[in-house]
């Protein structure tokens, strides 16, 4: 099994409600097996890459290619004292998509075939309006997903942790002005509004029509998510940090969403994702998945309970950069290719080597 890590500069400053970055890293694991390679990926700092050469790679090299929902309990079991929560889940997630990956390319299918299709083509939103953006460079964003058909999209709000509650609704109204009266708009405040304060902006915002609120409070505050959940029109969502089932459960049980996120670079892979989504599918709840669309697709593909996959800007560019088999968003769809084998994916590794930093 190798591991290494990548940095890429974002092509502009970015910014949600609660933290600015600059750039970021990508964390590639790839494993072999009678000759063939699979390939699975976390967006995590470089110190995920070491995780799993030190825990990870002892219980997984030797074991059996078939049997990935086992090697993922081996994982598990492997990062105990480490602590599951954080990196060594984003660890557990590159390696089990990696084993996925190598699973149905050694018997030469599709993976959302191997995992078992209920749809054939995967709705996506347009994802980013970051709160760093000026009036033109949303435009040009939000109008672009426009022009590719993608009928739902979402912009960053809660800006510098919920003090400017007037830009935010500035930039709602120039959104839904920019994108019409027929494409959904998002919001995604990251957790920076107080529950009280979350409500009133959506009071104030009540004629923009907002579908989606996302974190307007912690994730972790779910009597919070709940508060606000009651008071606003909009579906309320959480779950991007989710580690294990119990906290999918525990979102679900205490009612703090409308609809229920999960990443599998995050949660522990394709395993635990299909997982989560059964948590949700027991409390009548749609999933949606979190970022890395590329690496979601086929599991998205598969999961009955799915309601859409975010078109996420940082992570479309950088997957379109590092491989060749990238799908097309037009239309406001993913289509799995049903002639590749696996996700489909081929990393190009020498235009990717300049980014190398493990």
């Amino acid at each position: 099994m190798q591991v290494s890590a990548y940095t890429v500069p974002t092509d502009a400053p970015e910014a949600d409600g609660t933290l600015a970055w600059d750039s970021t890293t990508l964390v590639l694991v790839q494993v072999l097996a009678a000759g063939t390679v699979g390939t699975g990926w976390t967006y995590a700092p470089v110190a995920a890459a070491r995780l799993v050469e030190e825990l990870l790679t002892p219980v997984v090299c030797g074991a059996d290619a078939f049997d990935v929902p086992g090697v993922s309990q081996s994982m598990i079991r492997a990062v105990r004292n480490a602590g599951r929560p954080g990196l060594a889940s984003y660890a557990i997630g590159a390696v089990d998509v990696a084993l996925w990956d190598l699973k149905a390319r050694l018997l030469g299918i599709p993976l959302h075939r191997l995992l078992g299709s209920v749809r054939s083509e995967v709705p996506i939103y347009g994802s980013g309006g970051f709160t760093a953006y000026d009036q033109a460079q949303l435009a040009h964003q939000l109008e672009g997903w426009v022009q590719q058909g993608i009928p739902r999209v979402k912009i960053k709000i809660g800006e510098s942790w919920g003090t400017r509650p007037e830009r935010d609704l500035e930039r709602m109204r120039h959104s839904r002005e920019l994108i019409g009266a027929e494409v959904e708009l998002f919001v995604d405040a990251n957790g920076g509004y107080t529950a009280k304060q979350a409500v009133r902006v959506m009071r104030a915002a009540h004629d923009l029509d907002i579908r989606w609120f996302e974190e307007p409070v912690s994730s972790d505050d779910h009597a919070g998510l709940g508060q606000v959940r009651a008071a606003v029109d909009a579906d309320v969502a959480a779950g991007e940090y989710g580690n294990d089932l119990y906290y999918f459960r525990r979102l679900c049980e205490t009612g703090a969403v409308d609809c229920l996120q999960a990443d599998a670079s995050r949660c522990g892979g394709i395993t635990e994702w299909l997982r989560a989504a059964a948590v949700a599918a027991s409390f009548g709840l749609d999933v949606s998945g979190h970022c890395a669309p590329h690496l979601h697709v086929h599991v998205a593909a598969a999961t009955a309970n799915l309601r859409h996959l975010e078109w996420f800007h940082d992570h479309v560019r950088i997957e379109s950069m590092f491989f060749d088999g990238t799908l097309d968003p037009r239309g406001g769809t993913l289509t799995p290719d049903d002639d590749a084998p696996g996700h489909g994916l081929t990393l190009r590794t020498a235009d990717v080597a300049q980014y190398r930093v493990s």
